[in-house]
């Protein structure tokens, strides 16, 4: 009986799967064209899931585990159980294999169930609660199935008129496993994840983030530039149609593990976001319906069931029910916490941006402040609506070289609005302090220097972003110089990540990463540090967006301090909120999230918390009754300079001499 049955089964399986397959592409394509390498995506998916998708999963080792034992059992016992069962190719190897396979796939699913007996708050619940259930039932009956083929069962104990109900059975239980993996996979349930997730990796909006060789897979992190000069474009996302159909395939891959919510700064705070509930609403666009039958953790103070809409409706309506609502874009920092832990690396940031675009520059929606800085930068170059004429007021006894006079130098010092700022002008005239202790060759725009662009591209206004960058990159290119230093990481990474989509190439150093080469230089020497203990706070652009973490706390080690770390550190750092212009938009929520990074010091036991960003500054020193003083890496710097004699100057200087000079770069 089995022998007729499992053949019928498997290929029923097999063919819904192909159909679901069908019908589940075409809610991708719904999406707008995007130019894909399919050949080279599919040859590379499987070094991107062995290797890049691991070593996200892979920081939980349980986790790991677990999806290598039950994943890669899964798919040996799929390809054996058609070879063996399906085509009748049962010879005791491939049997043997096969028992392997399901037995690896059993265990992995006992680690799932274990998991699923007291879940953590972030994992959705509903369908998935299911999936251990479902797991076994495969395992366990391909196991019971194939035990004849090895010798281990006679053959004919499932034949017959006394085992016929022990067959159907056996026949109910495996069809019950392949209902959940092969049909589920590809008409939706828990096992979605598996064949979107495969191919979003394949076909992902960014192939660049996957390793090509060994050391792993590079950083990826700019915003995309919209095509200003095509009418026909839409300016930004209003509808789940206007994304991309590869991002439609990468909501689609979302696991549900909540990992993301976990780490979400906004969503801690009680603001109107969950980055996993968000990415949930855009399947629930793409394919059309309500979230009603979402199962995880809903967006702070809103309940689940009130969002709605269709693939070529608003994703925010003006009115009536929408799938998402205004503020629950405007929560977010941008800080990219949710992609860095995301296993099936879904752009969340990516897809928020365009969405804000579309308010910003079709609605004319960007809440709060945010339309006055947006005026502010295009009448002053700066959000704060300041004169431009008074950028260099705070340095008027520094007499700081300028690029206009000099036309080229070794390193260009980009000032930052920051300039504007009486906290941060301490921060920059202490990085010239130490410019000028190293002698290193330096100037400045003065005058000619503009906003960089950040708020306004975080803020959706991608037509200012493009004009400022544009005008300063005309201005650069009058100029000749070997780097560009900052001390704001939000310049730092737009400059060096974002305008060379504009034509403007360069490159671009973090302060902390410029003083910690010029310390190993043997250009800089410090008094040991004589102060309390100290921790440090990782900018999400500095961190998470450029991989910088090791440079700060480098030139901190220097300086002879025992960095005392956050419990959240490094690439998990918790956002002090200041980016993607939250402060501006500020939404509210149940509490602050500097409040919550300035507790995360002082549970450290830290006396003082080092910072390498103005944004990072301005929101901790906003923080009432904090228990730690902020400073930046400069300052610490600054006060901590021995001055030397002009002979150990220029012998460090002859020791260090750049292999090229001005002369060879021209930017």
């Amino acid at each position: 009986m089995l022998e007729t049955l499992l053949p019928i089964l498997i290929f029923t399986a097999l063919a819904l799967a192909v159909i679901g397959a069908v019908r589940r592409i075409r809610l991708w394509r719904q999406g707008r064209p995007s130019r894909v390498n399919l050949f080279k995506g599919l040859v590379a998916l499987p070094r991107r899931y062995l290797v890049d998708l691991h070593h996200v999963v892979g920081r939980d080792k349980m986790i790991s585990n677990t999806h290598v034992a039950t994943a890669g059992g899964f798919v040996a016992a799929a390809v054996l159980m058609i070879l063996v069962h399906g085509l009748g190719i049962a010879n005791p190897l491939l049997g043997g294999l096969l028992l392997l396979a399901s037995t690896s796939m059993f265990v992995g699913s006992l680690f799932v169930a274990r998991r699923r007996l007291n879940p953590p708050a972030r994992l959705s619940k509903g369908p998935w609660m299911r999936l251990p259930k479902s797991l076994m039932a495969f395992s366990i009956g391909v196991f019971l199935i194939t035990l004849p083929t090895v010798g281990l069962l006679p053959e004919g104990l499932l034949e017959g008129g006394s085992s016929w109900l022990l067959a159907l059975v056996l026949a109910g239980v495996v069809a019950w496993g392949l209902g959940e993996m092969f049909f589920g996979m590809t008409w939706g349930g828990p096992m979605k994840h598996a064949f979107a997730g495969a191919l979003h990796l394949a076909f992902h909006r960014r192939a660049e983030r996957f390793s090509t060789k060994k050391g792993g897979a590079g950083r990826s992190t700019g915003l995309k530039a919209l095509n200003l000069e095509d009418e026909a474009a839409p300016l930004g996302v209003e509808k789940p149609a206007d994304f991309t159909w590869n991002q439609l395939l990468g909501f689609d891959a979302c696991v549900q593990c909540g990992r993301c919510e976990a780490v979400c700064p906004a969503f801690a705070a009680g603001q109107p976001l969950n980055p996993k509930k968000l990415i949930q609403d855009m399947v629930v666009g793409m394919a059309g319906g309500s979230d009603a039958a979402y199962a995880g953790s809903p967006y702070p103070g809103k309940p689940v069931g009130e969002h709605a809409g269709s693939p070529h409706g608003p994703i925010v309506a003006l009115e009536g029910k929408a799938l998402v609502d205004a503020d629950t874009l405007w929560s977010c920092t941008t800080c990219r916490a949710c992609v860095e832990e995301c296993p099936m690396m879904i752009e969340h940031v990516d897809a928020i941006v365009d969405m804000r675009r579309h308010l910003t520059l079709e609605r004319g929606k960007t809440p709060n402040k945010g339309a006055e800085v947006l005026d502010n930068l295009i009448a002053t170059d700066n959000p704060g609506g300041f004169d431009p004429g008074s950028r260099l007021n705070w340095a008027a006894d520094l007499n700081l070289p300028l690029m206009s006079d000099i036309k080229q130098v070794d390193v260009l010092l980009w000032l930052g609005d920051g300039a504007f700022d009486m906290r941060n002008q301490r921060t920059l005239r202490a990085l010239v302090k130490v410019l000028r202790a190293a002698e290193v060759d330096f100037a400045v725009l003065g005058t000619e220097e503009r906003d960089s662009g950040d708020v306004a591209r975080r803020l959706g206004d991608e037509a200012t972003f493009q004009s400022l960058a544009k005008r300063n990159i005309d201005t650069l290119a009058k100029y000749r110089f070997l780097q560009i230093v900052t001390c704001d990481p939000h310049s730092f990474h737009v400059l060096g990540n974002e305008y060379g989509e504009l034509g403007g190439h360069y490159e671009v150093r973090h302060h902390s990463t410029f003083i910690a080469e010029l310390f190993d230089a043997g250009r800089l020497t410090f008094v040991p540090w004589k102060g309390g203990s100290v921790t440090y706070h990782d900018p999400c652009y500095l961190g998470r967006y450029n991989g910088e973490f090791d440079a700060p706390r480098n030139v901190l080690k220097a300086l002879g301090i025992e960095v005392k770390e956050m419990e959240r550190s490094g690439f998990r750092s918790r956002c002090c909120g200041g980016g993607g212009g939250a402060p501006i938009t500020d939404i509210p929520g149940e509490r602050r999230i500097p409040d919550m990074r300035m507790n995360d010091v002082k549970e450290s036991g830290a006396e003082l918390v080092a910072v390498g960003c103005p944004q990072c500054t301005a929101m901790l020193e906003g923080v009432v009754d904090a228990s730690a003083e902020v400073r930046d890496i400069a300052e610490l710097v600054a006060d901590a300079l021995v001055e030397r004699s002009s002979d150990d100057v220029s012998g460090a200087s002859r020791r260090t001499t750049a292999s090229t000079t001005a002369e060879e770069v021209i930017v």
